[in-house]
């Protein structure tokens, strides 16, 4: 069995306003007790392998940063060593605790309600996994603790969907699948995210949708800490079904059916003379047709329902 080290990104999202409400659900889940089961999965990671390397990367309202790296090189911000403790695990708790907390507290209130940058710190995670496999390549003189193959990303997830981020996170997709990373997603609040399904179903991860939030510890060891390649040997949760569903790239919406452009593949949600992508035009026949196949909608939009039953899906 392949002993290589591996490598771990992980991506959390840290909405304000998200985590407010998780905090406040019927089954509340505070960000400090997270954030301890979160260091718990991290030590663990770094402790099965001392050649393991880990990356945290923030989402937070309008932007994303790195809080901590392996690759990191050790400054005067460094905890003191103590006897008691395994000095690489309080070194990768105090950057993450600390750095979280200085950018809460950077937030305004008028920014708590701006979009996660969720899709700006998966795209720095990629680049991150795709400069650290160059560096290997490009130079002799890399650390071990960086020589990791079998790269993975674990989205921890408390935002809905936003549509207008299809596109770019689509595009993240497809750069995952080419440097063979596979993304795995946490969702711990709110609703099934469509795209965050789409991710763990094209690079062969897992989706894990968390409803017994005490067992957040339990289920970040069991599901996220194996590597890919080991975890074929264990049984792993699995989607029993996943939303392929798509957003349109006029309104931005997600739709149940779309009218795709046959030269570049653009989605829309009804029929459109020239394509806003590639500028093809299409002819009025073929218009006349597709508008004329499409089902009955409601005011709002949605298809309407065949012999009172629900909506088309």
């Amino acid at each position: 069995m392949d002993d290589s080290p591996s490598h771990l990104s992980l991506v959390i999202d840290l909405s304000p306003t998200q985590w407010h409400l998780c905090s406040t659900a019927p089954n509340p889940l505070p960000l400090n007790l997270f954030l301890s089961h979160l260091l718990t999965l991290l030590n663990s990671h770094v402790a099965l392998k001392h050649e393991n390397s880990i990356a945290v990367f923030a989402a937070l309202p309008g932007k994303s940063l790195m809080l901590y790296s392996s690759s990191d090189v050790p400054g005067d911000g460094v905890e003191a060593a103590d006897s008691n403790t395994y000095q690489p695990f309080r070194t990768i708790d105090a950057a993450v605790i600390k750095g979280i907390a200085a950018e809460m507290e950077t937030i305004s209130t008028t920014d708590r309600e701006a979009p996660c940058a969720l899709v700006g710190a998966l795209t720095k995670a990629l680049c991150y996994i795709n400069r650290i496999g160059h560096s290997l390549v490009d130079s002799a003189n890399v650390p071990a603790s960086l020589k990791a193959s079998d790269p993975r990303i674990l989205i921890i997830s408390v935002s809905p969907d936003l549509s207008t981020s299809y596109i770019p996170l689509m595009n993240s997709i497809f750069s995952a699948q080419k440097l063979k990373v596979t993304i795995d997603v946490c969702k711990l609040f709110g609703p099934d995210t469509v795209f965050l399904q789409q991710a763990a179903h094209l690079t062969g991860g897992s989706y894990l949708y968390l409803e017994q939030k005490e067992a957040l510890l339990q289920y970040l060891i069991m599901t996220f800490l194996p590597p890919p390649r080991l975890r074929r040997f264990i049984a792993t949760p699995t989607q029993d079904k996943v939303d392929f569903r798509a957003a349109c790239f006029c309104h931005k919406r997600i739709v149940d059916i779309g009218f795709v452009c046959s030269v570049c593949l653009s989605i829309f949600c009804q029929p459109v003379p020239v394509c806003s992508t590639c500028r093809t035009k299409f002819p009025m026949k073929t218009l006349q047709r597709l508008s004329s196949s499409r089902p009955p909608t409601q005011t709002n939009g949605t298809p309407k329902a065949k012999n009172g039953g629900d909506g088309v899906r």
